[in-house]
């Protein structure tokens, strides 16, 4: 008989099982680590990552969004935004040409083309007829410079100058009809413009 007050030997075969082998801690009577409730969400470790819950959409390999824009990938335009670009397309166009004496009005049209034709179709559309028109009009306005100035000789290119002088005012009223058309939501097509951009 044992007195209960004199502690107990620990027996030496605790801690191993029937082949010697080490018996986990929970099985040797260790403290058991704690239980989540049934059907309570799993939290993952801090700084592990995260699992979408069940029956959530997968993304593909590879791929994470950053709200609802993928990663590297242009955003689409509103469609405010939209119209807007489209009629700074044409009010650009207009200001290059005042301030270029018609020499500088595609400038503006060919920047918003090259930022917002894969974001917006009313951007790309606009942008593409505002730039057609612009450069048609430079072209105009440098060749009637160049021939002015080699028949200055003979005096009627003397004439040449203000007539390249008035493509370039067609230029800048022209493309602020087409901003104010574009801006109350019209498709604005230039009575006449070489279409070197497609």
């Amino acid at each position: 008989m044992t007195d209960p007050n004199t502690p107990s030997q620990p027996d030496p075969s605790h801690g191993q099982g029937q082949d010697g082998g080490q018996v986990p801690p929970s099985y040797q009577g260790g403290p058991v680590p704690p239980q989540q409730p049934y059907g309570a969400p799993q939290q993952a470790p801090y700084g592990a990552p995260q699992q979408p819950p069940y029956g959530a959409p997968q993304q593909p390999y590879g791929q994470q969004q950053y709200g609802q824009q993928q990663y590297g990938g242009p955003a689409p335009l509103t469609q405010s935004d939209d119209k807007l670009w489209a009629s700074l397309a044409h009010f650009g166009g207009a200001l290059g040409a005042f301030l270029g004496a018609g020499t500088a009005g595609w400038i503006a049209p060919l920047v918003i083309y090259l930022v917002f034709k894969d974001r917006g179709p009313f951007a790309r559309q606009e942008a593409k007829e505002a730039l057609n028109f612009q450069l048609t009009v430079t072209i105009f306005v440098i060749g009637l410079y160049i021939l002015g100035t080699l028949l200055t000789v003979v005096l009627i290119g003397l004439l040449l100058f203000p007539l390249a002088w008035i493509v370039g005012v067609v230029g800048i009223i022209f493309g602020i009809i087409g901003g104010v058309k574009v801006n109350n939501g019209e498709a604005y097509r230039y009575f006449f413009a070489i279409r070197m951009v497609k």
